[in-house]
């Protein structure tokens, strides 16, 4: 694939907000900061993409025009891009491929979410349940975390992974997140503070689950001439992929294995080059903590998990650092955002401009990896260094 550019970017901290402002306040301030770093022009931008995964959060049936109103755009193709948990990956995505097929230079890409300040977390807990499968899922009052759950359990079951494994991730990215300006829970916690937080729902503790969070993230993605400095001093999106999978687990061959993601990430490395022992830092979905593992085995970034786990191989002192932000567990998880915030990381670490917690080794090549569902609809994206 043609590379490319991440011209410029920014986000809003992700957090319960109680001032007053809302999401349109959240996505204007983004878009403006992304325009800033790009060093761009409102009237440079040739198209918007908005990621926002439901109106019952936003509460605005159409917020793609809205956005584009309110950052007076227009004259400009407007879409929105939805698709769970990985709604903003894949409006990313989306972008790129506007600028791959000609038909823009410089396209904008707004993520936001309002989840955590104007809406019961028992009422959210219900709406996700209708983002599986309405019918025989969220209808019947299970929610997201007993799926997550079933699907950790067969993990578990099929690995030998326990729940001290899991906690022990929930604790390196609340770690990882106590150096990032943005997040919602940066947390100095240890194993056994996750193991004696209430249980949710087993093998799930209440840190083993991701926040709540509000916010907002915007890229800017392009390429030529039109890019200040042609792009020369920003990272590059080279390759991506996506896959689905059975939206129900029990259809599933092995509901504890992510399939959809490995077919994603061998359609990203593909299009990318190179091979997946490239890969040296990683942003992955960690809705929960064992989906991390979940996810880092299905993405082929380790032979050996559990002993990878446990020696600390996943840490920013290790040879393949994951989550550095935080991931959702600690930088917080409004969703729409979630996907441009994870490209963003990964653009600024490979950039040398992250602002938070920085491997040890320079990482030449980063992969983003995030999903909707139980894992059912997966989007991976591999980005390069200048």
């Amino acid at each position: 694939m043609d590379p490319v550019i991440i011209a410029g970017g920014a986000m809003t901290p992700f957090n319960r907000r109680k001032d007053g402002s809302s999401w349109r306040d959240w996505a204007r301030q983004a878009f403006e900061a992304a325009l800033a770093d790009a060093n761009l022009e409102r009237s440079d931008i040739d198209a918007l993409v908005v990621a926002s995964e439901s109106d019952f959060f936003t509460l605005q049936l159409n917020p793609a025009s809205v956005l584009a109103d309110d950052l007076a755009l227009f004259g400009k193709p407007v879409m929105r891009v939805e698709g769970g948990g990985a709604s903003g990956h894949l409006a990313v995505q989306a972008a790129v491929m506007q600028v791959l097929s000609g038909q823009a230079a410089r396209v904008a890409v707004l993520g936001v979410e309002a989840l955590a300040a104007h809406l019961p977390g028992t009422t959210v807990s219900a709406l996700y349940g209708l983002s599986f499968d309405a019918w025989t899922d969220g209808m019947t009052g299970v929610d997201s975390t007993a799926l997550y759950a079933l699907s950790a359990l067969a993990f578990q079951e099929r690995t030998g992974a326990s729940e001290s494994d899991f906690a022990a991730v929930a604790v390196r990215n609340r770690d990882h997140a106590r150096d990032n300006k943005f997040a919602h829970l940066p947390l100095e916690i240890s194993v056994q503070d996750v193991l004696s937080s209430p249980m949710i729902s087993t093998p799930y503790h209440r840190l083993d689950c991701s926040p709540l969070s509000d916010g907002a993230a915007c890229l800017i993605v392009g390429r030529g001439a039109g890019l200040p400095h042609a792009g020369r001093d920003r990272a590059r999106l080279v390759g991506m992929g996506a896959a689905n999978d059975r939206v129900r687990l029990g259809e599933r061959t092995d509901p504890g294995y992510f399939g959809a993601k490995q077919i994603a990430a061998a359609r990203a490395i593909g299009s990318a080059g190179g091979a997946l022992s490239d890969i040296d830092i990683a942003e992955v979905y960690d809705s929960y903590s064992g989906a991390q593992l979940q996810a880092i085995e299905a993405l082929g970034l380790s032979d050996q998990l559990l002993a990878d786990e446990r020696a600390g191989r996943f840490g920013a002192q290790g040879s393949l650092p994951v989550n550095l932000s935080g991931g959702l567990l600690g930088q917080g998880a409004p969703v729409g955002a979630t996907g441009v915030a994870q490209v963003l990381t990964i653009a600024r670490q490979l950039e040398g401009r992250y602002w938070g917690r920085r491997p040890d080794r320079t990482p030449r090549r980063g992969l983003v990896d995030t999903h909707g569902g139980i894992a059912t609809l997966c989007a991976v994206s591999i980005v390069e260094a200048p």
